[in-house]
């Protein structure tokens, strides 16, 4: 399977930037208010995109060498996926109100970029590692 890796890591990197675009602008609707962003086509598209995500994920995780996640940098990425879920979801609706909603929005945005710092880098202090040297 290591000769389709190039294709693999392409579609996640492909469902990583959808994903995190989908979100974004859900984001920014129920801030606004509109309904569009919880209607049923946007959420099966985002059903969709993440499970596509964490089938490629999965893929190349079986097919990618032990010795490459020794740092770490791969539980910190896991661990930051599940608090990019629980705010996004409070952020998409079950924050208790605007602010915290807005709040949880915000943050959801900054621990998705923290994720891609993470992958980028290889390394559990994600883009701080590229800063720090």
């Amino acid at each position: 399977m290591i000769e389709f890796y190039p294709q693999i890591r392409s579609v996640h990197i492909l469902m990583v930037l959808l994903s995190g675009t989908l979100f974004a602008f859900r984001g920014i609707g129920v801030l606004a208010g509109a309904r569009w962003p919880m209607t049923l086509p946007l959420r099966w598209a985002s059903y969709t995109i993440d499970t596509t995500l964490l089938t490629a994920a999965l893929m190349l995780l079986t097919i990618l060498p032990w010795a490459m996640f020794g740092n770490g940098w791969l539980a910190t990425k896991l661990v930051l996926l599940v608090v990019y879920v629980l705010l996004g979801s409070l952020a998409l609706g079950r924050g208790r109100n605007a602010r915290t909603r807005a709040w949880c929005y915000v943050s959801a945005v900054a621990v998705y970029l923290l994720i891609i710092g993470t992958a980028r880098a290889h390394h559990p202090l994600g883009w701080l590692h590229f800063w720090l040297g």
